[in-house]
């Protein structure tokens, strides 16, 4: 896939802007000022710090696992994937992705924690440059994501369910407490399904599928 590129300074979100954009083409920000993030977040975007881009795509199944796969593999650190759209470097967020469908197309906002030296205290976040004391070159990086991304969305449902499995701590085996609208619910990760859902063994001994984010580490 030939992709086009639109570059823009300030914008509130490149989310917004792509939904209106055919397939093939990516929306790239200098900052955002509305950046959004899962259940309503906003998404940390200060000016010249990290990549803030947005790509429309053909919905494909598993296309935010394959998203986050893409994305941790340009990212030149070790990079743990909490499911289903977090890139973790540690126990600290590096990237995120969100996707969003809009009229027949998936709109994908991925950011990326480039340049950043220093976050809100609150944010636990990190970026490449603090992980690994080098300054990246944001288009470089863009060209790299891009090529990943049409790679590992070519991928079958099962290849991609195999590389984030392997790619993840938080797929099989992990204590984590899961924030639902009626109450936190703890557990155990116990890998996934086919529709990429996490599957996840409660204290009680129950098993539940988790349908979304909010999943988080015991004791985080």
């Amino acid at each position: 896939m030939t992709f086009q590129i639109h570059r823009y300074g300030t914008v509130d979100s490149t989310m917004r802007i792509a939904a209106d954009l055919d397939i093939g083409h990516v929306v790239v920000a200098d900052e955002q000022t509305a950046g959004q993030g899962r259940h309503g977040h906003s998404w940390h975007s200060p000016p010249g710090a990290g990549l803030y881009c947005s790509i429309v795509l053909e919905p494909t199944p598993l296309l935010t696992l394959a998203l986050g796969l893409a994305t941790a593999d340009v990212i030149p650190a070790t990079c743990d994937l909490r499911w289903p759209n977090d890139v973790m470097i540690g126990d600290r967020k590096v990237a995120g992705i969100l996707v969003n469908l809009v009229q027949g197309k998936a709109v994908a906002g991925i950011g990326i924690n480039l340049n950043q030296t220093a976050f809100p205290p609150d944010l636990p976040a990190t970026s490449i440059r603090l992980a690994t004391g080098h300054a990246i070159d944001r288009d470089e990086l863009l060209d790299a994501l891009l090529a990943s991304v049409e790679s590992y969305t070519l991928l079958a449902p099962d290849e991609i369910l195999t590389l984030f499995t392997h790619a993840s701590s938080y797929a099989a085996g992990r204590r984590v407490v899961v924030h639902e609208p009626g109450g936190d619910v703890h557990g155990t990760t116990a890998g996934l399904t086919g529709d990429g859902f996490l599957r996840l063994r409660r204290d009680d001994g129950t098993e539940t599928l988790i349908l979304a984010g909010g999943v988080r580490a015991a004791g985080s």
